[in-house]
């Protein structure tokens, strides 16, 4: 890893390569949020695009994760690609994408994927599969013809980076890493000890 690139293009390059080499989902990463109380939680996303910007992801407004990134706007995403013994931590704050983003985005999906927008009422208390099921029925219905338009509750976030670490497995644990941060004048690096 050289210390002089960008490190957006250093991660789309280690994406591209990871889109080669993982079996399913090169583009999965866990997401870190904290509550109001700092209380942290972290689950399985998947990144929907990355740009000098940040980090895209959608989900449902009403989600647990939505609510804490409203309550506290900072995450961290981890991407771990076992095949090529790479990490890539990023750390920043959160802002919600424009209606355009999103729209364009939601309007990219898959049909199956829009309804289930719909009718997924995410992180909330369900009484069987059966009321999913009913829900997504209902809506397959409303939208029978023509497209599916995006939920007023259903949108993007873009993880605006401070700080970006890439790491690779060295032989006995003599780990490669390189740490990007931030500043009104750009990126700096620094390498760090394993």
């Amino acid at each position: 890893m050289s210390d002089k690139q960008d490190p957006i293009a250093l991660f789309q390059a280690w994406l591209a390569e990871a889109g080669k080499s993982e079996s399913s989902d090169p583009n999965a990463m866990t997401l870190a949020t904290a509550d109001a109380d700092g209380f942290p939680s972290a689950r399985m996303v998947l990144l929907k695009g990355v740009d000098e910007r940040g980090f895209v992801f959608y989900t449902n407004l009403g989600s647990r994760k939505a609510g804490q990134l409203q309550a506290n706007p900072r995450a961290a995403l981890c991407f771990h690609w076992k095949s090529l013994e790479r990490q890539v931590n990023v750390e920043g704050a959160v802002q919600p994408v424009s209606e355009a983003e999103a729209d364009a985005y939601f309007a990219s999906r898959d049909r199956g994927s829009q309804i289930g927008a719909w009718a997924s009422e995410q992180s909330r208390p369900m009484e069987g599969r059966f009321e999913l099921e009913k829900r997504v029925a209902m809506y397959a219905a409303k939208f029978h013809v023509g497209s599916v338009p995006r939920p007023e509750f259903w949108s993007g976030f873009r993880l605006v980076p401070r700080r970006i670490e890439f790491w690779s497995a060295g032989r006995f644990r003599l780990h490669d890493r390189l740490e990007f941060q931030r500043s009104d004048n750009g990126w700096t690096t620094r390498k760090l000890f394993p």
